[in-house]
């Protein structure tokens, strides 16, 4: 009986050993890490790991040898079945010191890094983040590690001086965000409105961010609801820079902006789970609870934020004016491009009309794959918003959630993925500029907004609709074409190894 109570107290999902994985509570908090038995004063070459900053996250560190180390990523906070995002610095390092870090404790197997994708590094001299060289990191099963998945990354130190900051993808704060909506508040514009929505558990902002046109310019005019969330899952950092890419475009003097602020109320809550974001969780709430699984019936007291925007939707749902769109955005961390999912309904003319929306995106949008949309009702989904308000809305509502890859897109004609750079996805954050754009294709063909500004018909409403369901719930597409942005010089902090 001893036996069998130990084995089901054993973290069986990571292969963790007692007093290893399990007891990972804490980020590391200025750690050198040094031989084993070393007695004598610290030495340049002595690493020292932190994770204790926003949005950090390192557990644990193994020393190996002078040149391997063993890196845990710490869990959810109060669920340990989440390990994926990991942020961290590196410190007290020597000139041209080689190093391998071997991030270990992964809680998936699948992943981009089978794909290409690598991790994200800046120092202190260089702040603008860069991916470290595909022939540098490797993905594989280790037989020291219970044949677990491992993701290994060969570095080279080449400033003493320097901090070296490491993350999983581009890191996009809770902190970062609020000094954004900041800026926006200063500029006193009469068409964006920020309130505070609610408080998290640990008394963080909630924020709503309304963008129309004021009522008084056309007080006649009926308008559509647009309502987009973001954030859900902390770790999910893109889904940040394609909501500011969206608040971006629509608050700027674009003469698209301009027409769909005149004819559509958008409402956007930036980040939904504001502290999973601040620790430095991958899914999880402080409490532990992945809030995308609890749309149905969220606490006010475990769930606040996600408990506040159901409010705000479900009142909107009731307002004359109608809920028309509700996207959810994500990140996806085993799959390239951006692509959508969506409901399954009885009604073929609902299903059709559901799939106007993204193939219009496709058009737009050369990092948008229709052909990786699809449309489900799986029951482990049941719980996500998508799938929840595709339930409670009417028949007239349509409910997606957007993915973006962590790591790159597939351009047409192109047999390589394009990784995302610093420029070309958080930058220039051109998918969230193209889903605003969208916006004005669909109503345009849907004859709800007449004036035509200068941009192309990309694809008429008829097409879209004739184009019939393929498969089991997945619809057929391809990628529009797009080109490489050009990247910018600059003094790289990747040195051969």
């Amino acid at each position: 009986m001893e036996r069998k109570m130990e084995e089901n107290m054993r973290d069986v999902d990571t292969g963790s050993e007692a007093g290893g994985e399990d007891a990972l509570v804490g980020n590391v908090n200025k750690l050198m890490v040094t031989p084993p038995g070393y007695t004598g004063v610290p030495r340049k070459g002595h690493l020292v790991f932190d994770a204790c900053f926003e949005s950090g996250n390192l557990g644990r560190v193994d020393y190996i040898s002078e040149f391997e180390f063993d890196l845990f990523i710490r869990p959810d906070t109060c669920n340990p079945r989440f390990r994926v995002w990991f942020n961290f610095t590196v410190e007290n390092v020597r000139e041209t010191q080689r190093v391998i870090f071997n991030i270990v404790n992964f809680s998936k197997t699948k992943s981009l890094y089978r794909d290409g994708m690598s991790p994200v590094v800046k120092s202190t001299s260089r702040p603008k983040w860069q991916r470290l060289p595909t022939k540098n990191v490797y993905y594989y099963r280790c037989p020291d590690h219970r044949r677990n998945y491992v993701m290994s990354f060969a570095f080279c130190f080449d400033r003493e001086d320097d901090v070296y900051q490491f993350a999983y993808c581009y890191p996009y704060t809770y902190t970062r965000l609020q000094h954004y909506l900041d800026s926006l508040e200063r500029r006193n514009l009469d068409y964006l409105q920020r309130e505070q929505l609610g408080l998290s558990v640990q008394q963080r902002r909630l924020d709503l961010l309304t963008i129309t046109s004021p009522a008084q310019q056309n007080p006649e005019k009926v308008k559509k609801l647009v309502v987009l969330t973001a954030r859900v899952h902390p770790g999910e950092s893109p889904a940040s820079f394609i909501c500011q890419g969206v608040i971006d475009f629509l608050v700027s003097q674009h003469p698209v902006a301009q027409t769909l602020r005149d004819h559509v109320i958008f409402k956007i809550v930036p980040m939904l789970n504001p502290d999973g974001v601040y620790l430095g969780n991958y899914r999880c709430s402080l409490m532990g609870f992945d809030l995308n699984r609890h749309w149905q019936e969220p606490s006010p007291w475990a769930h606040p934020t996600l408990h506040a925007v159901k409010q705000l939707i479900v009142q909107l749902s009731q307002d004359p004016v109608g809920l028309e769109f509700y996207i959810d955005v994500h990140a996806h961390s085993t799959m390239m491009n951006g692509f959508m999912y969506g409901n399954v309904f009885e009604e073929e003319e609902r299903v059709q009309r559901q799939a106007v929306f993204p193939r219009l995106l496709c058009h737009n949008a050369p990092d948008f794959s229709f052909s990786n949309t699809s449309f489900n009702r799986d029951v482990v989904k049941a719980g996500t918003g998508r799938r929840f308000l595709g339930g409670l809305l009417d028949d007239t509502s349509y409910c997606y959630t957007l993915e973006v890859s962590f790591y790159s897109y597939m351009a047409a004609g192109s047999t390589s993925p394009v990784p995302y750079t610093e420029d070309t996805f958080p930058s220039d954050m051109k998918l969230g500029r193209n889903v605003a754009r969208t916006f004005l294709d669909y109503y345009r063909h849907n004859n709800f907004i007449d004036d035509k500004p200068q941009i192309p018909n990309h694809i008429n409403s008829m097409e879209v609709l004739s184009q019939g369901r393929q498969g089991n719930g997945n619809w057929n597409g391809r990628t529009s074409g797009g080109e490489r942005g050009a990247e910018r010089k600059n003094h790289s902090i990747i040195g051969e190894y």
